[in-house]
């Protein structure tokens, strides 16, 4: 394997190579460092040369700069690792990181110069797996509305659950109910090949019942075993359209004898204001039900500020991609502070999904945020497992809360 150093400082190029050279490329796996002054010589050489697995390039070169050198990578398909050097702000930095990852790139990290010998190193560290070549994965699953018509005949659509959990207690406060196809040929398939094909055929509001009729089944089991939980179901843009909406949820929550106040509708924000005068009919009604309304992935969409205002929302959930990360990211940082302090003026609970690590879970404590969900709590879930998750999780809320306590110094 080869690593590709482009810049158009000669200077630049030779302290870099040095600093890799220092750290002992051979028994990483590399045989020689090649340099380039100029992002097209430097494509010259990744055409004609495929043991090139490690490239790093400067972005502010002056006859082709980073970003253009990053669209004829994906012109290529260079599958090795790519490390972005520059001496411009960070903010820069990103969005060109953030454009490499858009074009499918293995961006293994992005450096301001100077570039300090601890950098390199933790990107070395890095680059053995990603010198491997991609695994072939399968084709994508492909299905018609016939076989989804079918699905819901057999019964072969179910829910997972997700927890969801209070940021001061730890406590379990409710789930969402994610609905998955346990298809009898290829296992199960996530709702990402089958629920857009719903939608643009007609039959989401078949798959919108099914979904809630087995949620409200298992809450009500949960409820009974003294479980005080909320549920969490995903509503289709043509049920907060239809005006007889509210009635027919109420009649499916008295057959499954839950009362209304423990569920919640949670509806993507950019799903919204197709129709606003139904819609604040429908989801007005609702909340009279005593339902509660969540605005979901909010952040996300474009009319975000007015339907805060004009619609009966009593929660924010914020989106994945302003939460995780955002401990160590100043501009998501001030997305989520922004988003939670919004919420807080306008009185509504808050809910961060994405949480994956323990400094995603410690951030939003700090920064006041009501409830978390997300892979460090607990994966989705068959709802035949969530008993035995609520026991563990006890234990585990515990060392969690004492944790915290001892951080603030209580």
């Amino acid at each position: 394997m080869k690593i590709l150093l482009i810049d158009d400082d000669p200077f630049a190029l030779k302290l870099l190579s040095i600093q890799l050279r220092a750290f002992g490329l051979e028994r990483r796996g590399f045989v020689e460092v090649v340099c380039s002054q100029s992002g097209r010589a430097a494509l010259e050489i990744l055409e004609q040369d495929p043991r090139i697995t490690l490239v790093f390039c400067d972005l502010q070169m002056p006859e082709m700069d980073g970003v253009e050198f990053v669209r004829h990578l994906d012109r290529l398909g260079y599958a090795g690792g790519l490390v972005l050097i520059s001496g411009e702000t960070p903010r820069t930095r990103q969005a060109v990181e953030q454009l490499a990852r858009a074009h499918g790139l293995n961006v293994l990290g992005t450096l301001g110069k100077p570039v300090s010998p601890e950098s390199l190193l933790q990107v070395l560290d890095a680059t053995i797996p990603a010198a491997k070549p991609p695994r072939t994965s399968p084709p994508e699953p492909t299905y018609t509305p016939a076989d989804l018509q079918l699905a819901l005949q057999h019964g072969e659509l179910l829910n997972h659950y997700q927890p969801k959990v209070d940021l001061v207690t730890g406590r379990v406060v409710g789930v969402e109910a994610l609905v998955r196809w346990q298809h009898p040929h290829d296992g199960l398939v996530m709702p990402c090949h089958f629920v857009p094909m719903s939608e643009e055929h007609g039959l989401v509001g078949y798959l919108g019942v099914e979904v809630m009729r087995e949620a409200l089944r298992d809450l009500r089991r949960w409820l009974d075993a003294g479980y005080q939980l909320d549920m969490a179901v995903n509503v289709s843009l043509g049920s907060v359209s239809s005006l007889d909406y509210p009635d027919f949820l109420a009649e499916q929550a008295h057959q499954a004898k839950v009362p209304l106040r423990h569920l919640i509708l949670e509806i993507t924000e950019s799903r919204l204001m197709d129709n606003p005068q139904v819609q604040l009919d429908v989801l007005t009604r609702l909340r009279l039900k005593q339902v509660k309304l969540s605005i979901d992935d909010f952040g996300t969409g474009y009319s975000g500020l007015t339907q805060l205002r004009h619609l009966p929302f009593d929660e924010l959930k914020i989106d994945r991609s302003f939460v995780h990360g955002s401990a160590r990211d100043p501009a998501l940082r001030a997305i989520l502070d922004a988003s939670l302090g919004l919420a807080r003026e306008l009185g509504l609970r808050t809910v961060a999904e994405g949480v994956e690590n323990q400094a995603d879970w410690q951030l939003l404590q700090a920064a006041g945020c009501n409830m978390a969900q997300g892979y460090f709590i607990a994966r989705p879930m068959p709802g035949a497992r969530m008993d035995d998750w609520l026991a563990d999780w006890e234990a585990r809320r515990r060392v969690l809360v004492d944790e915290t306590l001892s951080t603030n110094g209580r």
